[in-house]
């Protein structure tokens, strides 16, 4: 009795802290940024107040979207929820927008620290963080397509990985054009046909 209880609280840490949207190389390289700054500060160029404003819009633009994220995967959730493990290709809320919304918006969480902090040293250590994390969420998409297959694949030809314009829009209006070509076209064809066959 005094084990599982003892082992009860440490659980449901355990599930609150995979239930959470913190993808490690994101904390280190937070951390990294807070050091570098510390040891040898690299100040942002323009005025501190635009620094904060910029850093403010950014850093609330990022927790909204991964609240955002979060509130839709539980609201699809049938059973109990699982960050780690989902039971159903979500592409509904933001990530009808980004099929990787958490990832966004932990990054313009990051980028908005840094603003805020008017540190440059975000700007230097962004790049490399967002190589490694791009492996991560490569093979993230392995396991989704492992999973829900052909949805999973129709659903990655639509929306960006992470951010653009949705594909979907743009070829409807491909096809659009191509549409308008084609009988433009066929319509020439038909009247040279028709030329040819009034000729004596």
């Amino acid at each position: 009795m005094t084990a599982r209880s003892a082992g009860s609280p440490a659980r449901r840490l355990k599930e609150v802290y995979d239930n959470l949207p913190l993808p490690l190389p994101i904390v280190a390289a937070l951390a990294l940024d807070l050091l570098l700054d510390r040891v040898r500060p690299m100040p942002l160029p323009g005025s501190r107040s635009l620094h904060r404003i910029a850093g403010a819009a950014l850093l609330l633009a990022g927790v909204g979207l991964n609240v955002w994220a979060l509130a839709e995967r539980r609201r699809r959730s049938a059973g109990p929820f699982a960050l780690e493990r989902p039971v159903e290709l979500v592409i509904t809320g933001p990530y009808a927008i980004t099929r990787h919304p958490m990832y966004v918006g932990w990054w313009l969480i990051q980028l908005g620290a840094g603003t805020l902090a008017g540190s440059s040293w975000v700007l230097a250590t962004m790049p490399a963080e967002l190589l490694v994390e791009h492996r991560f969420v490569l093979g993230e998409e392995a396991m989704l397509a492992e999973l829900f297959g052909r949805s999973h694949r129709d659903y990655a030809k639509t929306v960006p990985r992470y951010l653009g314009f949705p594909r979907e829009a743009q070829s409807a209006k491909c096809q659009g054009i191509a549409c308008a070509a084609g009988s433009l076209f066929s319509g020439k064809r038909t009247l040279q046909r028709a030329s040819r066959a009034a000729l004596p």
